[in-house]
């Protein structure tokens, strides 16, 4: 049986564990392994932009809401959930240590616990904020001060570990560190905010720098790979700008200043058409930027934009969603208010469609054609995503308090809160 309590942080292993690591096989940003069961790897799912490739999904409300298949004890945090090779991967608090928990995805049981650093305290809300990423047999998680660790998945032991703040003489986010891992290739990257290292990489195998990148305030974004401008980069959305980076080597292709109150930019940027689409809430607002290749480098103009108190998507944590041709998401009223519309805006003109004033906060994924969608009430909201109007199948309070979209894979919705985490079948 294994040890299922948190097993203590010791360097001398994280040292010695490099030495046993062997070359797993990684696909590209998130990329599904072509033949593999339906996953949710990292932040946003497969593609890094909430959509799941899933059909079949329940087109009519059971009654008393969804199935609930199982439920298990957790831990304090705002971190997400990863689901690969049939087992949940999520940073939870519990036992005054950050850890990273991993849990049989059909049934709840618990597989393994690693402790990997101490307990995290933040008046915007205790424990760790990122969501793990899973590549090959390895799992990359970020805490709430920045120690970015690569475990071994089977079995949750410590491949190699980084403060990244510390090492790089920076300091960790006023709210805690929240960018979930993003793999690329050979490469684990994540925003730190230290001089001359907005963005670094480092080897996922060996655990090595690989690069560093921009001078900006860190943010609260995790970065995405986007076909952009007609090549594939690294697109990060910082405290002060939106920036464009060559994957291998952090090269800046771009910049485009975006600054927010307390450097709130946390939304992931996304791909609109081939160009890049980002958001903040803070009565900030929006904007499609176009990137024009100029040399080795771009030229960035905006599209459109919609700032300010009438704009009209203003996402604070919550990223939003592109379906054929539609952009879906919390439109967010006043610097961390309480009033938040759910908004339909056409992605091209930045005209909004359609809104559903007063929604409630949430968050939100999407597939097989529908919104699935999470609030600070525990509801789970399913409803059609529609460029006419809100078409809502239906909604059932199934957990406490949660700012985390849900996870899905092979049918089943996961979504946890600071007690437990919980799975619930939403096939037809």
């Amino acid at each position: 049986m294994p040890h299922l309590e948190f097993k203590p942080l010791d360097l001398m292993n994280v040292r010695s564990a490099i030495f046993f690591v062997t070359l797993t096989c990684l696909f590209l940003g998130g990329t599904v392994v072509k033949g593999q069961e339906s996953s949710w790897p990292q932040h946003l799912g497969p593609s890094r932009n909430g959509i799941s490739a899933e059909k079949g999904l329940l087109d009519a409300w059971p009654a008393g809401g969804p199935k609930e298949v199982w439920r298990a004890k957790g831990g304090v945090g705002m971190s997400g959930l990863a689901i690969s090779g049939g087992r949940l991967f999520t940073l939870a608090q519990r036992e005054d240590q950050q850890g990273v928990v991993a849990h049989d995805a059909t049934n709840g049981a618990a597989i393994w616990r690693t402790a990997v650093a101490p307990a995290y305290e933040n008046q915007m809300g205790d424990g760790p904020r990122a969501t793990p990423t899973v590549a090959g047999n390895t799992v990359f998680a970020f805490t709430g001060e920045g120690i970015l660790v690569a475990l071994n998945a089977s079995d949750g032991r410590i491949l190699w570990s980084h403060n990244t703040a510390k090492e790089l003489a920076g300091q960790p986010a006023e709210y805690g560190m929240a960018c979930s891992p993003l793999v690329v290739g050979t490469q684990v990257i994540v925003t730190v905010g230290a001089p001359n290292a907005t963005v670094v990489a480092y080897d996922t195998v060996s655990g090595k720098l690989a690069w560093t990148a921009g001078n900006e305030t860190t943010g609260y974004s995790s970065p995405a790979l986007l076909a952009v401008g007609g090549r594939e980069q690294i697109v990060v959305h910082s405290g002060s700008a939106v920036l464009g980076l060559e994957p291998n080597s952090g090269a800046v292709l771009w910049r485009h200043p975006y600054v927010t109150d307390y450097s709130c930019n946390i939304a992931t940027p996304i791909a609109v058409d081939g160009k890049v689409f980002v958001s903040s809430g803070e009565n900030h607002g929006c904007v499609l930027l176009a990137l024009k290749p100029n040399g080795n480098t771009f030229a960035v103009s905006e599209v459109w934009s919609s700032q300010g108190t009438r704009s009209v998507l203003r996402n604070e944590w919550q990223t939003s969603i592109l379906l054929d041709g539609c952009l879906y998401g919390m439109d967010n009223v006043g610097g961390a208010g309480t009033i938040t519309h759910l908004t339909c805006v056409d992605a091209a003109t930045g005209k909004r469609r359609w809104q559903e004033t007063r929604f409630g906060k949430g968050n939100l994924i999407a597939a097989d054609g529908k919104l699935l969608m999470s609030t600070l009430k525990g509801e789970l909201i399913v409803a059609r995503a529609s460029p006419t109007g809100y078409d809502e199948i239906g909604r059932s309070t199934v957990i406490g308090s949660t700012r985390q979209a849900p996870a899905l894979a092979n049918g089943l919705l996961f979504l946890r809160d600071n007690e437990d985490i919980a799975c619930f079948d939403v096939r037809k």
